[in-house]
């Protein structure tokens, strides 16, 4: 019997693939938290029933997290990482000798844990000198720091459960304290193709753009993820991520990556139209796509054999 793990990504849409065995099940504090075997994607941690990250693509995901605002900002010395359990994020920001100490709040112990024994390709940066693991909630943490940070990385869940107040306005408000002057905030940004993905991408701008002098919005082909298109938020009150990317000194550095350039970079935050007008006017896809039940005259049904 052939086992096939099934993600609803709308109400009437799923990603599925084929599983070759269940590596992890449990139910921490905070979530259900699974690993699992698969024949196209290698090992892929679940939460919730949600793909987090799979060892086939995470390093999209990773790297356009990690290396937008660093090829932006000169000198990151202090960051923060908000989630980011599965260790993709730190493993990305370890590569950056200059920066001095990286402090990851990640609520749930369990993730860190898993993704040490099964997700050894991510989870090897745990241990550096640099950094600092604390687990504790992400918006009570923020709460207490002030003009700490040169980076801040929001990689979280989903707006649900654990991860729900970490798309708030007050956790923005609260990250734009905990940075510097002239500090970047990154977040994962949800999609813009599905409606609950689309309307929570829509609520996020609007709560950022009024918060930070730029807050823009770029995109990656992710194919794990809903409709393999995800978007991310970049902002900060003193660096554009396009007119400040700075492509010499990036390449100076000499970092090999799969997915991240500096052609890509430019590229990633000239978004489609839908999304522009998602973002900028809160439209969102389904709502201009006519489906065929929602016509006055149905198409003929020729069932004449």
């Amino acid at each position: 019997m052939e086992l096939w793990f099934n993600e609803f990504q709308s109400a009437d849409s799923k990603f599925s693939f084929r599983v070759r065995r269940q590596l992890f099940s449990r139910y921490s504090d905070f979530q259900h938290i699974q690993v699992l075997d698969t024949y196209e994607f290698g090992r892929v941690l679940v939460m919730d029933g949600f793909i987090m990250t799979s060892e086939k693509d995470e390093f999209i995901y990773h790297e356009m997290v990690t290396h937008v605002p660093l090829a932006v900002h000169p000198q990151v010395r202090k960051a923060l990482i908000i989630g980011g359990g599965d260790g993709g994020t730190l493993r990305e920001l370890c590569r950056y000798p200059d920066i001095e100490d990286i402090v990851m709040v990640e609520i749930d112990p369990l993730v860190v844990e898993v993704s040490r024994k099964y997700l050894p390709t991510l989870a090897v940066s745990f241990d550096d000198p640099r950094v600092t693991i604390l687990h504790e909630d992400g918006l009570r943490y923020v709460r207490r720091c002030h003009d700490m940070f040169d980076l801040i990385i929001v990689d979280s869940t989903d707006p649900f459960g654990p991860g729900e107040s970490l798309f708030t306005r007050e956790f923005y408000s609260n990250c734009k304290h905990a940075l510097k002057a002239d500090g970047i905030l990154v977040n994962q940004h949800e999609g813009p193709y599905y409606r609950e993905d689309a309307e929570e991408a829509s609520a996020i701008h609007r709560k950022t753009s009024s918060i930070f002098a730029h807050a823009r919005v770029y995109q990656a082909h992710i194919p794990t993820y809903p409709a393999g298109h995800w978007l991310f938020g970049f902002m900060s009150d003193s660096w554009d991520p396009v007119a400040d990317l700075d492509r010499e000194r990036w390449e100076a550095r000499g970092l090999e990556t799969r997915y991240y350039n500096p052609d890509l970079h430019r590229g990633a935050f000239l978004l489609p139209t839908y999304v522009r007008r998602l973002l900028e006017e809160g439209e969102i896809l389904d709502d201009v796509f006519v489906r065929a039940k929602d016509r006055d005259e149905d198409p003929e049904v020729d069932d004449h054999e």
